[in-house]
């Protein structure tokens, strides 16, 4: 880890912050004593996010029956543990403003990556599908940050990328004397986020191997990276979807044991429940 790159995320006292409410509701989950009741006034207190967690509660991607009209009813449908994912995502967004282009791209990217990671968490079965739904969501928050703080250099990377078609990684190697890995695990410190998120965030790209690794942390990162290709494969939050990219030879395919034919039906399932809820999330 970059020592300097540390010190400056630590210390910086501008960079974007989740809203104080989505602090608030994990610290109550994390009490074990939260009643929904308790819950609902949290989350009631603000209001913006609120109606976004009512509005991502009714959307196909939980496939409730009927409709959630109450904050109450949502944490009591969908459970705790989902209330505390819906709520750090509807919180998250104010981080993507001003809302231009680069933004609209990156958090369809973010959004879209927490929606692969829940489904393949599903099917691994060996994670939480939460955790694996916000490590998703915040594999990239590194290019919000970068971006918020060096926009020029920023959109010099982007600009690389679209212009020479090269990948991202190896853009921001010729502009940025770190990587948005790394920057957005220290974000995630600084945020308070747990360990695990931390350490998925960094890794999501070099998916290291080692002996004393925790299997779940190595699953749980394998996920995200895989929800990654996903939409690179998809083209979601990028110009044009990567059709040559082959799913079943990348490393986080092959690491979680997943064959053609599954990943095949992953990212069909994928593909279209993010046509359908991009709506929700937006």
């Amino acid at each position: 880890m970059n020592r300097e790159l540390e010190l400056i995320i630590m210390s910086a006292s501008d960079l974007p912050t989740i809203p104080t409410v989505a602090i608030k509701v994990m610290q109550l989950i994390e009490s074990e004593n939260a009643s929904a009741e308790q819950l609902a006034r949290v989350v009631a207190s603000d209001p913006a996010v609120a109606a976004r967690v009512l509005k991502i509660s009714n959307s196909s991607f939980y496939g409730c029956q009927r409709q959630i009209q109450t904050l109450s009813h949502a944490i009591v449908v969908l459970g705790m543990s989902t209330l505390k994912s819906l709520v750090v995502a509807a919180s998250v967004k104010q981080v993507y403003h001003p809302y231009g282009l680069t933004e609209k791209m990156l958090w369809e990217h973010s959004f879209g990556a927490a929606l692969a990671a829940r489904l393949i968490a599903k099917e691994v079965r060996q994670v939480s599908f939460e955790e694996a739904f916000l490590g998703g969501l915040f594999h990239d928050i590194g290019k919000i940050i970068m971006n918020a703080v060096n926009k020029q250099q920023f959109q010099q990377v982007m600009q690389s990328c679209y212009n020479s078609g090269i990948r991202f990684e190896e853009a921001e190697r010729q502009v940025f004397p770190y990587t948005h890995s790394e920057v957005g695990g220290l974000v995630i410190k600084k945020w308070n986020f747990p360990e695990l998120l931390y350490q998925t965030v960094l890794d999501h790209h070099t998916l290291p191997r080692t002996e004393d690794e925790d299997p779940y942390q190595m699953t749980l990162t394998r996920i995200v990276s895989l929800a990654d290709l996903f939409c690179h494969r998809s083209g979601i939050g990028f110009r044009e979807a990567d059709v040559e990219m082959d799913l079943l030879l990348s490393a986080p395919a092959q690491q979680l044991g997943l064959s053609g034919p599954c990943l095949e039906r992953l990212l069909q399932e994928f593909m279209e429940t993010y046509e359908k809820d991009k709506g929700t999330f937006s």
